[in-house]
């Protein structure tokens, strides 16, 4: 039964208007940062690690903000790697 309940906190966090725009932001950044030839998703989360921490998010957000920035890395990798011939990141070198 407490399963239910973690995974209703879980969401009630996850889903407040602050941290669905901190999602949005982060995909948006985190594709962006893919776009470019030789940044990997790991340099993104990397570079915007220190941002996380200066702008003093709450743990909560500043999780999701890196995942997202990692998840839209990884899909603007794919996107550089598909349009320009030219591997966005390391995963994306076969598409090239």
């Amino acid at each position: 039964m407490d399963t239910w309940l973690y995974l209703s906190q879980g969401f009630a966090v996850a889903l407040t208007p602050t941290n669905l725009l901190i999602a949005l932001i982060g995909c948006f950044v985190g594709t962006i940062v893919g776009l470019l030839p030789g940044l990997g998703p790991i340099n993104g989360v990397a570079i915007l690690l220190p941002l996380a921490f200066a702008i003093h998010l709450p743990a909560e957000s500043a999780l999701i903000l890196l995942a997202t920035v990692y998840i839209g890395c990884e899909y603007g990798g794919r996107i550089s790697s598909i349009l320009l011939n030219v591997p966005g990141d390391a995963a994306a070198i076969m598409t090239a």
